[in-house]
Formats: C-alpha cells, sequence, structure tokens
C-alpha cells in the first residue's frame, strides 16, 4: 500500500458528502476532486468497503449537480455517441489507458480478487457510465479520460462554476 495522494478527510467533508448523498459516505479513502467553492465533488472509495463488500468504482462523483447533468446525458442517450466515438483508434487506445490509470489508482489501496480488472464506467470498451467516468475524468484531470472529458464537455453542469449555495445542492 503506498501513501495516500489525498488530506485526510475532514469531518465537514464527511457532513458535505453526507448531505450530497443522503447518506453516509462509506469507504472514504479522500476527496479525488472538489468543486471551486471547495466541496467535495468526487470522493475516493476503497475497493473493499468496510462491510467487506468489493466496490469498483474507486473514483466516485457526489456532487449533487454534476451527478444531476450526467443523468440528463444518459437519459439523452449520449452513451451511444459516446461508444460511437470509440471507433477512432486513437480515442479507443487512450480510453484503454484510462482504464489502466484507473486500475492502477486504485490498487494502490489494495487488489480486490472480485474485481481485478474491472475499472468502472465500461472501460474499456464500453460506455456504461457516465457518473463513473466524469469521476474519473474530474479526479485525474484533463486529457485522461477521453470519454469522461467529452461527457463534462457536453454537460450543463462545469466544475469552474460553483452551483452548491442553489436550492437541492449540497453546501
Amino acid at each position: 500500500m503506498t501513501t495516500p495522494p489525498f488530506p485526510p478527510v475532514s469531518d465537514a467533508d464527511l457532513a458535505v458528502l453526507r448531505e450530497q448523498l443522503g447518506r453516509p459516505a462509506r469507504g472514504v479513502l479522500g476527496i479525488a476532486a472538489r468543486c471551486v467553492c471547495g466541496n467535495p465533488t468526487v470522493v475516493a472509495t476503497s475497493p473493499r468497503l468496510p462491510d467487506g463488500s468489493p466496490f469498483p468504482t474507486f473514483y466516485y462523483l457526489t456532487h449533487p449537480a454534476a451527478t444531476a447533468a450526467m443523468s440528463t446525458l444518459e437519459a439523452d442517450h449520449v452513451m451511444r455517441e459516446l461508444s460511437d466515438e470509440l471507433a477512432d483508434e486513437e480515442v479507443a487506445a487512450a480510453y484503454l489507458r484510462a482504464h489502466e490509470a484507473y486500475l492502477r489508482d486504485r490498487a494502490a489501496y489494495g487488489e480486490v480478487e472480485e474485481i481485478d480488472g474491472i475499472s468502472a464506467g465500461g472501460m474499456p470498451t464500453r460506455v456504461k457510465c457516465l457518473h463513473a467516468l466524469a469521476g474519473h475524468a474530474l479526479a485525474a484531470g484533463p486529457g485522461v479520460n477521453p470519454i469522461g472529458d467529452r461527457a463534462l464537455q457536453l454537460s450543463s453542469w462545469s466544475p469552474e462554476r460553483c452551483v452548491c449555495a442553489q436550492p437541492g445542492t449540497a453546501g
């Protein structure tokens, strides 16, 4: 196990996460991405939850406005359009590299046999969950996950603009 790249999670972070999720966050290792106001946007989650369950979604999107925006894209069938982009060899190769990076990031916190080789969001061959892909893109930064980056570009939400104080969002 390596030293966590995340600073310790504060009680305030856990309170915001609870408000965002409507329940206590489980297996929190750190905050992988934050809103410009400082609130959590993506949480890094242990590959094995405290109850022993395997949890493949290392980067978990928590920000209500971001999750709503990804849900809207999914409802609008944008996943089909983004899946079609994988026909481009360069995009497919970058998506495979994103999958491998995701697995390396998670493996730093332990190997879990039940999810060995499984990342999130359908990587490396399909587009299944924009929430997971956007979470990875936000945590890893632009240029790492091409499909997560595209989902963020197509969404109504921006990580550069705080909407935490709006009704129905944490903050």
